[in-house]
């Protein structure tokens, strides 16, 4: 693409959108999956706990779990589109395998998920003291230039200040994760932790989606640097 091309996308996306907020909505809409992607994260746990309930046997139930998310990515790779939700799934099923059948304990399946939880809400608390907010790194990721400027949103000072109100939501996000699932495996309530860890996926990640879209929807801070 030329400059003078490239400059022309710039201001047809200035014309399009002339809000921070507008410019949040309108990126991160490209880059969050829908109710598919959450089934693919769901699925794995769902089979996971059945088995469990069932045989009372962390083997078979990591085995079911497994095969519902491979079955699931070749269903993904058949009908085309994104891999990234299922690959993910079966990258956190195979990190609870081996937590699971290494102390035999099913609640431990579920061990890698809360400290991850834990990790992402310090990671995010400390994206916004240094001003670098997670979330804009997701804004930034809708950027049709965003190989060219991977950075460029972090000089609009007003688009890094919306982002850091929004990532707070994360922030809750993520700890009421941690609150509500630590003490169910330190209890060993195998069954609640996979209701909660359904629940907590992307339900969850819709209330927070929700409560952004809210903030944005009465917010009108004007666009800067980032997308002039």
């Amino acid at each position: 693409m030329s400059e003078q091309e490239t400059g022309a996308a710039a201001e047809r996306e200035v014309d399009a959108v002339q809000t921070v907020e507008q410019v949040i909505r309108h990126r991160v809409s490209d880059v969050l999956g829908g109710w598919y992607g959450s089934l693919e994260t769901a699925l794995p746990t769902v089979a996971f706990v059945v088995l469990w309930l069932i045989r009372d046997e962390v083997r078979p139930a990591l085995y079911a779990a497994a095969a519902v998310a491979i079955i699931l990515l070749g269903i993904r790779l058949y009908i085309g589109g994104s891999v990234r939700f299922v690959l993910t799934s079966l990258f956190a099923t195979a990190i609870a395998a081996f937590f699971a059948l290494r102390s035999g304990q099913a609640e431990d399946a579920f061990l890698p998920g809360i400290i991850t939880s834990a990790a992402y809400g310090v990671a995010m608390v400390v994206s916004i003291v240094t001003r670098w907010p997670a979330v804009g790194f997701i804004v930034a990721a809708g950027d049709p230039q965003f190989a060219e400027r991977p950075t460029a949103w972090h000089r609009d000072s007003a688009l890094v200040r919306v982002c850091s109100r929004l990532t707070w939501v994360l922030v809750v996000l993520f700890a009421v994760r941690v609150g509500l699932m630590l003490p169910l495996y330190l209890a060993g309530e195998v069954a609640w932790l996979g209701v909660a860890k359904i629940a907590l996926g992307w339900p969850a990640y819709l209330v927070a989606i929700v409560v952004m879209g809210l903030m944005l929807a009465t917010g009108r801070t004007p666009v800067q640097e980032t997308t002039e």
